[in-house]
Order: structure tokens, then C-alpha cells, then sequence
């Protein structure tokens, strides 16, 4: 599969985030509001330690339907994923917010004007089966669930929306992401003081914080901003599939959960989905298109 240099960030973020299955297992001592805070704060801290450094904090001074757009997309989508969490099944949640890369694919033309084919439409399709391959035996749907189920839908369209509009937003410069990652934390910061009691993470715990941190709650949302910005959304939203596969293939690899025929099942799928979405004509960018790097 032939990948374009412009989504190559936003595949850095698909790998980053197969890596939070895992590490979340690991920081399970750590109550998941003070999780979030603490991981996207240091996320932040490392692209405000950038910006401070090359002088370039001013690219936080944004208009305000940008600082929405990402408040609503990092913050938003955290806050419906754990309301989803507490109200459903996990295996309910998991399968309902993995919605989100065949949402990206398929708004992709009303939000960025990008043109969809039945390439893109095929690859996703296949590419959902593959997940819900992996996630749906886990899958319950309990009548008292209905906040829950539809908790996690948001959670899902609130992340592709994000995703989505950050590619209208091309000219904002991607270490902006450091000012929604910090304001997110804040505002989770101060759901963990009123709702949670505060764990002081050691040992595994804390390892795996960092790790956190640095990675699928830090490095990769500003890949995947780059990605939006300079790659394809359709191709991505479908290579996205590739995180619940991996994900529990690294909890097998753990020694976490048992190999079944349903992981072999969901990667040939997944797989054959982005192929098939990879194949499809691209649309070349306009010509004034200017690249939002991180530098």
C-alpha cells in the first residue's frame, strides 16, 4: 500500500493509538477523569515547551470557532466516552465510538469538499466489518443503556467533526493543539476534584502515565492534526480500523485476552479495506494549499 507523505503523521497517530488499550489497562488504578487530565496535560506541556522555545506561543491567538472546534474535539469527545463508559457495556461502547473513521469517510465531502468514490465507501465498509469483528462478541445493547449507547455515538461524531474541521482549519498552525490538550485537562482537572477521590500513581502506573502522555494523549493528536491538514481523511478514517485489531493483538501478545479466529478475521478485513481505499483516485489539494507543520 502506497501511503502519500502527507498522511504518514496521521498513520504515526493510528500506531501511537493502538498503544492505549494497553497502557490504560496498566493505569487502571488511576481514576479515568484524573487520567485524562494528567495525560493531556503533559501532552500540552510538550508542545508548549516547543512553541515557548521556538518563540511562537503567539500562534495561540485563534479565533474562537478554532479553540471550539478542538476544546469540543479533545475535551468533548473524552467527556461522552467516559459518560458512555458509566452508563454501557464496554464492549457496547467500543463498538458504538469506532463509528468514528466511517463517519470521518463518509462526511469527508460535506466538511472538506473532498470527493468520496465507492472506493472509499467499499474500503470503509470493510474495514467496520474488521471491527466489529473484533469488538461485537463483547457487544450488549441492555434497555437501560439507552444514555450510555448514545453517549458513545456522540463521542464518536464529536471526534470526527474535530477531525474533519481541523482540515478546514488548515492554515491554523498545528502546535495550537497544545492550548486545547492543556484547557482539556483543566476542565477535566475540575470533573476529578467535584466526582472522583485523587490516586497518587506509582510503580507500573505511572510508567505507563507517562508513556501515555507522551504518546496517544500527546504526540499523536498533533500527528493527527498534521494528518488531517496535509493527508487524506477518507484513506485515514478507514487505516483507523487498524486500532481495535492491534489493540487486542497486543493484549493477546500481553498474555491480557486469548487469540481467537475473530482477530485473524477482522486484520484480513481491515487490511483489505485500506487497500481498497488506498487504491482509489486521489484528489489533488488546491494549489495555494498551505502546509499547517508543527515547526
Amino acid at each position: 500500500m502506497k501511503i502519500a507523505t502527507g498522511n504518514l503523521p496521521g498513520v504515526a497517530a493510528i500506531a501511537s493509538w493502538t498503544l492505549l488499550t494497553l497502557l490504560s489497562l496498566r493505569s487502571a488504578e488511576i481514576p479515568p477523569l484524573e487520567l485524562t487530565a494528567l495525560s493531556l496535560f503533559i501532552g500540552g506541556s510538550i508542545g508548549l515547551a516547543i512553541l515557548c522555545r521556538r518563540g511562537r506561543l503567539g500562534d495561540l491567538r485563534q479565533p474562537l470557532p478554532v479553540w471550539l472546534n478542538g476544546i469540543m474535539g479533545i475535551g468533548g469527545h473524552h467527556a461522552f466516552l467516559f459518560l458512555a463508559v458509566a452508563r454501557a457495556p464496554i464492549g457496547t461502547v467500543n463498538v458504538l465510538n469506532y463509528l468514528w473513521p466511517i463517519l470521518i469517510v463518509v462526511l469527508a465531502p460535506f466538511v472538506t469538499g473532498l470527493t468520496l468514490t465507492r472506493r472509499h465507501l467499499l474500503g470503509a465498509a470493510i474495514g467496520f466489518a474488521g471491527s466489529v469483528c473484533t469488538l461485537g462478541a463483547q457487544a450488549s445493547f441492555p434497555a437501560g443503556a439507552i444514555i450510555g449507547c448514545l453517549a458513545a455515538v456522540m463521542s464518536a461524531v464529536t471526534w470526527a467533526l474535530y477531525s474533519l474541521f481541523s482540515r478546514r482549519f488548515e492554515t491554523v498552525p498545528t502546535g495550537t493543539v497544545a492550548g486545547f490538550c492543556i484547557v482539556s485537562a483543566l476542565l477535566a482537572a475540575v470533573g476529578h476534584i467535584c466526582f472522583e477521590a485523587t490516586v497518587v500513581p506509582h510503580g507500573s502506573a505511572l510508567v505507563a502515565l507517562i508513556i501515555l502522555g507522551i504518546g496517544p494523549a500527546g504526540l499523536a493528536f498533533y500527528w493527527w492534526d498534521d494528518g488531517m491538514k496535509r493527508g487524506d481523511p477518507r484513506l485515514l478514517g478507514t487505516l483507523s480500523y487498524a486500532i481495535p485489531v492491534v489493540s487486542s493483538a497486543l493484549l493477546v501478545a500481553d498474555g491480557d485476552t486469548e487469540l481467537g479466529v475473530g482477530l485473524f478475521v477482522s486484520a484480513v478485513l481491515v487490511s483489505a479495506g485500506g487497500l481498497i481505499c488506498a487504491s482509489a483516485p486521489r484528489q489533488l489539494p488546491p494549489q495555494n494549499r498551505q502546509e499547517a507543520k508543527f515547526s
